[in-house]
């Protein structure tokens, strides 16, 4: 296990700045496509968005903490599970969503709010969750942050990309309905690439160590996605949103938890391997999910 502390992904300042660049395009990208109408929908459909944001942003890091303290990971593994929980969805989610057949208004209408409240609810979860983790892996190795400077750090990679992209669809909506498709395909591309780039800057360090973080971020997801299942049906929302809030908790934007450990954490090795594998994973359990549902639609009342 000790093996794991010596692990690095290392990163020059040039290649810290294109994948920051990167993140901040794909949210350019997503908020195009964003309105004032997206967020009155919230009060539309207030308790299927309140227990979808309580799934993703309560819930689950409460989960992954209790996963931590039965199974006893490397402590730079149980640091990555909790950073990846802390992340707000993954914008992929949208996709998955549309395809199971879903509700994908409520979709988008969680990542963005979850997005959007990244900034506190990222440092803040991960720093409250270093609390616990200490004494449930049973090591004093720690994995502090200063709250205030990841906060800053997920403004400028989120919050302001979002906010240009909204304010150029409200002040040019012509020139932003032509520049849409473009942004779009390019953002998928950007994305491919992101985390194709983030998987063979690790390819080494996962051929030797997938053994240990394939099963754990198998169950970690595994408990995500059921989770965003049952919690809803449990407080009685119907099985359309039940599969819409399974996906959106399944999926995570582990790129950014990547970029956050290389910024923060000097690339860790252990942390950066359960973040890497979970940008595969994740995509794969959800899109078979999304197939499956899509085969087995459901009324939109139940």
């Amino acid at each position: 296990m000790e093996s794991l502390d010596h692990i690095r992904v290392n990163f020059n300042a040039e290649q810290l700045f294109l994948l920051n660049f990167c993140l901040g395009f794909l949210m350019f990208g997503i908020a195009l496509e964003l309105t004032i109408d997206d967020f009155k929908a919230l009060v539309k459909n207030k308790k299927s968005t309140w227990v979808g944001l309580a799934s993703q942003m309560v819930l689950l890091p409460v989960l992954t903490l209790m996963l931590i303290a039965v199974i006893q990971p490397h402590p730079a593994l149980a640091a990555g599970m909790l950073l990846v929980a802390a992340c707000p969805g993954g914008n992929v989610s949208n996709y998955a969503v549309h395809l199971s057949k879903a509700n994908a208004p409520l979709s988008v209408l969680l990542t963005t709010f979850s997005t959007l409240a990244a900034a506190f609810t990222t440092p803040f979860v991960f720093k409250q969750g270093q609390n616990v983790l200490t004494s449930l892996t049973r090591s004093q190795t720690t994995f502090s942050i200063d709250f205030f400077s990841m906060f800053l750090s997920i403004v400028q990679l989120i919050l302001v990309p979002l906010i240009l992209g909204m304010l150029l669809r409200q002040w040019q909506p012509t020139f932003t309905a032509k520049i849409i498709p473009t942004v779009k395909r390019v953002s998928l591309v950007i994305f491919i690439a992101f985390i194709l780039f983030a998987v063979a800057g690790n390819l080494e360090n996962i051929r030797q160590h997938l053994h240990r973080v394939f099963l754990i971020v198998m169950v970690h997801n595994g408990l995500a996605l059921a989770l965003g299942y049952y919690f809803p049906k449990w407080m009685g929302r119907s099985t359309q949103d039940a599969r819409t809030i399974s996906i959106e908790t399944g999926i995570q934007n582990s790129g950014l938890a990547l970029i956050l450990i290389f910024n923060f954490f000097n690339g860790n090795g252990g942390m950066a391997l359960i973040a890497a594998w979970w940008s595969v994973w994740h995509l794969v359990s959800s899109f078979v999910l999304a197939l499956y549902w899509k085969r087995h639609p459901v009324a939109v009342s139940q």
